[in-house]
């Protein structure tokens, strides 16, 4: 049973029940925060601003994480169109596409599909170098040859990849 102290006119009882699943995500956010994705260590503060703030930069990050997730969608096991329930009280099922993604490992591509987690190390292995040539003062930046992957990750959030670590 599930209580709610939202209106029935404004939340009937397949939301409430929806909604109380979703909390299985910000879960998992607070768990990414904390240590999966993100990897944020305890920060102590002393000042109320200053912990709105880390609260709000925690979120924010979050945030990203979670457009990041629909974006490479395509790139991971992630369900990209699961089937509608019925019943939200009913178990979740996969649909057929992602069945068959996690089947073969592969997108209809033949690219190899990864965990997002796999996905964040593959892209953390593009790396940019710092040239130094005899005899001369200044370094040039050199970005290392991204796999294919490394493209299309870039290319699905829109974004060229960055010469520079900022």
């Amino acid at each position: 049973m599930l209580r709610t102290s939202v209106d029935a006119d404004t939340l009937d009882p397949a939301a409430v029940v929806e909604s109380y699943k979703n909390l299985a995500n910000i879960e998992r956010d607070f768990r990414i925060i904390k240590a999966d994705d993100l990897d944020l260590r305890p920060i102590h503060h002393r000042l109320e601003d200053r912990v709105k703030a880390h609260v709000l930069i925690c979120l924010l990050a979050c945030y990203l994480i979670w457009h990041l997730r629909k974006a490479w969608a395509p790139m991971t096991f992630t369900d990209e169109h699961p089937p509608q329930r019925d019943n939200p009280v009913a178990a979740a099922h996969r649909s057929a596409a992602a069945d068959a993604k996690a089947a073969r490992k592969h997108d209809p591509a033949d690219n190899p599909l990864r965990s997002f987690r796999g996905l964040l190390d593959h892209l953390a292995t593009l790396t940019r170098n710092q040239i130094r040539f005899p005899g001369a003062d200044t370094d040039i930046p050199i970005l290392a040859e991204p796999t294919p992957d490394q493209r299309r990750a870039f290319q699905l959030i829109d974004t060229p990849i960055p010469l520079t670590a900022a």
